[in-house]
């Protein structure tokens, strides 16, 4: 018996890998042209093969070779969506206008003027959790210090801009 393409492809043959690819490209590329748009699906039904071949060694068989690999496109062409969404919040909070946060006289006061003047470890916790959406988790990671240290910089921060707040704006003669 003839072992079926997808298991020749997997166990390294290059041919059969090609032949496996060139069966399921057209049903992959028309599952993303519908999930992800015409103007994405070409780079999202690329995403879906690599992804596809990449991870052909874990498939079971327990489904039609098809089949699994529109599994795998619809998780690539929800993660490529999901990439999208935080790609235009992120340029909706860049291309924002300043949010003003109240009015001192004839001054307005604007919450990027009082985030900056925080300390630099205080702003990047109380930005990373507050503006990004991080956990405080996350924020940890990516600052490379412990849980508590983000709660208390993230915690310290707000206290400030609270504390800023409520100070008098002083006019410099």
């Amino acid at each position: 018996m003839i072992s079926p393409p997808w298991r020749c492809g997997r166990d390294g043959d290059r041919g059969a890998l090609d032949g496996f690819v060139e069966r399921v490209q057209p049903d992959v590329w028309r599952l993303c042209r519908r999930l992800v748009g015409p103007s994405g699906a070409d780079d999202a039904c690329q995403d879906s093969l690599i992804r596809a071949m990449g991870s052909l060694r874990t498939y079971r068989g327990e489904s039609s070779a098809r089949t699994w690999a529109l599994a795998v496109t619809r998780r690539t062409c929800i993660d490529v969506i999901r990439r999208r969404e935080r790609q235009r919040r992120l340029m909706d909070r860049l291309t924002a206008r300043p949010i003003e946060v109240g009015t001192a006289g004839d001054q307005t006061i604007e919450l990027d003027s009082l985030v900056q003047a925080l300390d630099p470890d205080r702003r990047l916790a109380f930005v990373l959790t507050q503006e990004f959406g991080l956990s405080y988790e996350e924020a940890a990671t990516v600052c490379h210090c412990p849980l508590g240290t983000i709660r208390s910089r993230v915690a310290r921060a707000r206290a400030e801009l609270v504390d800023q707040l409520r100070e008098p704006v002083l006019d410099v003669v």
